[in-house]
């Protein structure tokens, strides 16, 4: 059974960084196409929020966190990690891991374009 199991949220003062991680198993055949963070916070609808596609490295984030997180991947290209520097209370929110296996992912930053999603970590950012 796949699985997505993130790590590394927690609780920052605004300007403060955290690294989130999250690593796949238990695939049979080829590892996901693309990975990467959603989040989502109380009352609002989840939003992409920064993307890698595993095999070419190109990544893709929302307008709101350009400049300040980083998407980057293991060299196993099956784990992502999520380097947030620069946070902001609006961060606030629970991120969860998404990955699509053996599907072809068109718009990297809308939900429905992946199958498999983590449990999700939670983000909090105090003013």
């Amino acid at each position: 059974q796949v699985q997505l199991v993130e790590s590394g949220g927690g609780s920052v003062q605004a300007g403060g960084s955290l690294r989130l991680s999250c690593a796949a198993s238990g695939y049979t055949y080829s590892r996901p196409n693309c990975m990467g963070w959603f989040r989502q916070a109380p009352g609002k609808e989840r939003e992409g929020v920064a993307v890698i596609y595993t095999d070419s490295g190109s990544t893709y984030y929302t307008y709101s966190v350009e400049g300040r997180f980083t998407i980057s991947q293991g060299d196993a290209k099956n784990t992502v990690y999520l380097q947030m520097d620069g946070l902001k209370p609006e961060d606030t929110a629970m991120y969860f891991c998404a990955a699509g296996f053996g599907t072809i992912v068109a718009a990297p930053l809308l939900r429905d374009e992946y199958n498999t999603w983590g449990r999700g970590t939670q983000v909090t950012v105090s003013s």
